[in-house]
């Protein structure tokens, strides 16, 4: 396997792990006679927030990534072919994300594109879907993607396919289980602070949705400039009003300057935490001051979560979250459509996406599994490290919620919300 950084960024910890794959027999079972055939290595590309202000999450989808690739390779390949993987940093910035799935399409002739964050896809939507390739990520939230994106449950039929999945659970799913926290403990009236970005936007919309929609009131929500030195005074409006609890949706840097002249006020009151700052930075650098504040997360654990986790650790020491996770699931999935279609292509693998994921036919947790039954002439269900994966036909997932609370020592699970609970409280998805 060939693992190719463009740009590293100075935090990203990359690790690029070796193996060329035998050849092996091709899977008769798919669509065949697709546009942009490859015989020989296959590329999939992965954007990559490899500097930025997302850097932080970046070291465990490249190390999720690079283990699936090397064990893709290690079963043989894709159809007998070495899967190599180009990785390009957009910064999570929409126009340096557009050319970067340019270069990989064009330049780089990329089968598959394994990532894109929310603040890059919605922008960006018409413009991925015209591409015509398959993008399967394990990053985007927003609630944008709940009613477009995935093939309407029609596999043969590109003309309604939007062209984008992902292996990580909407907005909506987990500010669900936010909100239900909140109203199960009697916190009926809240606040909320956001930026302005799409993903902390998308999910400030999502949770106050999901908490309305419970039975609670929104005392007062406030949209605020990132970037900023102090956030004393819009932490004094926001005060102004009477609440149980307030919700933070913002970027990283700007959190722990909140949370720390939120704490140095005294203002009290439960702290409910966007899941992008889910971050051992969080703890390192607000400290104390974060203490006992709520975070509503997928949680990343699966079917086969136990099996991928020692795997994982024994693949390098980024620290682990739920689109590192998910990232494992995207590029499997990827494979095994291509291994089910018998044709290396953008169209083949798009249209098997759904069926290997969803229900019936043997269930696999590998790519080697899922090779191994398609070759004896099985249907396959690929159930994934981080969801089930279960593809809906606008290519989403359903998965289990976590509510961690932050200590000094880290994020310490205090409950769990169960998919059951959470599928029948999801409109469109």
């Amino acid at each position: 396997m060939r693992t190719n950084d463009a740009k590293i960024g100075r935090r990203a910890v990359l690790k690029a792990v070796g193996g060329v794959g035998a050849l092996g027999g091709a899977s008769a079972l798919g669509v065949v006679g697709s546009a942009g055939a490859q015989n020989g290595p296959v590329t999939f590309g992965q954007p990559a927030s490899l500097t930025g202000k997302w850097d932080y999450l970046q070291p465990a989808v490249s190390q999720s990534t690079d283990l699936a690739i090397q064990e893709i390779n290690d079963a043989g390949g894709a159809l007998g072919q070495q899967v190599n993987l180009q990785r390009r940093d957009t910064a999570v910035d929409p126009a340096q994300a557009r050319q970067v799935v340019q270069q990989l399409k064009n330049n780089d002739d990329a089968m598959a594109i394994l990532g894109l964050f929310s603040s890059e896809i919605t922008p960006l939507f018409d413009f991925l879907k015209s591409q015509q390739v398959p993008i399967v990520t394990p990053w985007p939230g927003s609630t944008a993607l709940d009613g477009r994106g995935g093939d309407k449950e029609t596999p043969q039929n590109l003309g309604d396919d939007d062209w984008v999945w992902r292996t990580i659970i909407s907005d909506t799913v987990h500010t669900i289980g936010a909100a239900k926290k909140l109203l199960d403990e009697d916190m009926g009236r809240v606040g909320i602070l956001n930026g302005t970005s799409q993903g902390e936007r998308s999910w400030a919309d999502a949770f106050q949705s999901a908490y309305e929609n419970g039975g609670g009131t929104v005392a007062t929500r406030l949209e605020v400039e990132e970037g900023k030195s102090t956030y004393q005074s819009e932490l004094n409006r926001l005060f102004s009003n009477d609440f149980d609890a307030w919700a933070l949706a913002v970027a990283l840097q700007d959190a722990v300057t909140i949370v720390r002249e939120w704490s140095s006020a005294g203002y009290g009151t439960q702290l409910l935490l966007e899941d992008g700052l889910r971050s051992e930075d969080l703890i390192n650098n607000a400290g104390q001051a974060a203490s006992g504040a709520w975070l509503a997360v997928a949680t990343g654990q699966g079917p086969g979560y136990d099996q991928f986790l020692e795997k994982y650790n024994q693949a390098g020491d980024a620290d682990l979250h739920a689109w590192g996770v998910a990232a494992y699931d995207a590029t499997n999935v990827a494979a095994l459509a291509m291994e089910r279609a018998g044709e290396a292509s953008t169209q083949a693998i798009e249209r098997n996406l759904g069926p290997v994921s969803r229900e019936g036919g043997t269930t696999v947790q590998t790519f080697a599994e899922g090779k191994q039954a398609l070759s004896n002439g099985d249907e396959i269900n690929y159930q994934g490290a981080a969801t089930p994966v279960n593809f809906t036909g606008f290519g989403n997932v359903f998965g289990d919620v976590g509510v961690e609370q932050v200590s000094p020592q880290g994020f310490e699970q205090i409950d769990v919300i169960p998919t059951d609970e959470l599928r029948p409280l999801v409109d469109t998805y």
